[in-house]
């Protein structure tokens, strides 16, 4: 079967509401999910959409043990999805939320693997942001990773607080976030404690994103992984999330 017929058949299946299609499940290879993520990011390009950047999931061993994944995972952002601090979502809009708390990183100049270093990721930081990802539970990427990451490992949202430089000797495995739910602290993780460094993270992508035919470029922000569990929210919830010497982001849901 042609990657031509596989894209056009998932990307179909996604349109209509159906983001894991039985028929696909136990179907793609990882490599081959990646290059179905990649050609639906180009429809959506083409249909008038504009990239903002980039995720990586699965950053903390933990959570690649949950899902059987051997590395991280990695997806794109489209700029429809970014929201500043504070924004208020419809739950009747979003199929079954969850908030992951994380530091995003602004690029100053463009990465391109195949071997970037940690300096070199570090380099092309400009700024970093305290920022929330909205992710959907559209289906079990316990059952099929390779589904989950053709359906853009279930990026839905995400939301940017205020922006400052990365500092020359700045740890970011130091920073620690803390997560409040309606004024009540709900986490408190100190990022080394719950993933890999995030200029790690950074360097990762570079690096698999350049075996797809692809790069980070100037401009872009980057979502480096979750600090936290994923946390649920209900209507009325307010989530705010204090990251040591880097800012607050928030966000209400009705």
């Amino acid at each position: 079967m042609s990657m031509q017929h596989t894209v056009e058949s998932i990307w179909k299946s996604q349109q209509s509401g159906v983001h894991f299609p039985g028929a696909w499940i136990g179907k793609l290879s990882l490599d081959d999910a990646y290059r179905v993520q990649q050609e639906i990011l180009k429809i959506r390009l083409g249909e008038g959409a504009t990239q903002a950047g980039w995720k990586v999931g699965l950053s903390a061993t933990v959570a690649r043990e949950m899902f059987g994944a051997k590395s991280p995972v990695f997806g794109y952002l489209l700029e429809a999805s970014r929201h500043r601090s504070g924004h208020a979502f419809a739950l009747a809009g979003l199929i079954s939320p969850l908030v992951e708390s994380e530091v995003l990183v602004v690029l100053g100049k463009d990465l391109s693997g195949p071997d970037v270093t940690l300096d070199q990721a570090r380099a092309a930081v400009k700024e970093i942001c305290p920022a929330f990802e909205i992710i959907e539970r559209r289906g079990d990427m316990r059952v099929d990773l390779a589904l989950g990451v053709a359906d853009n490992v279930m990026q839905k949202e995400f939301v940017v607080g205020p922006a400052r430089p990365l500092s020359p000797e700045e740890d970011l495995g130091d920073v620690r976030v803390e997560v409040w739910i309606n004024g009540k602290m709900a986490d408190s993780v100190l990022g080394r404690e719950a993933m890999d460094n995030p200029i790690q993270s950074l360097a990762w992508l570079a690096n698999a994103v350049h075996r797809f035919g692809g790069a980070l470029k100037a401009g872009q922000c980057v979502l480096t992984g979750t600090f936290t569990k994923p946390n649920a929210v209900s209507p009325g919830d307010r989530i705010e999330s204090r990251f040591s010497g880097l800012g607050t982001v928030s966000a209400s849901f009705r």
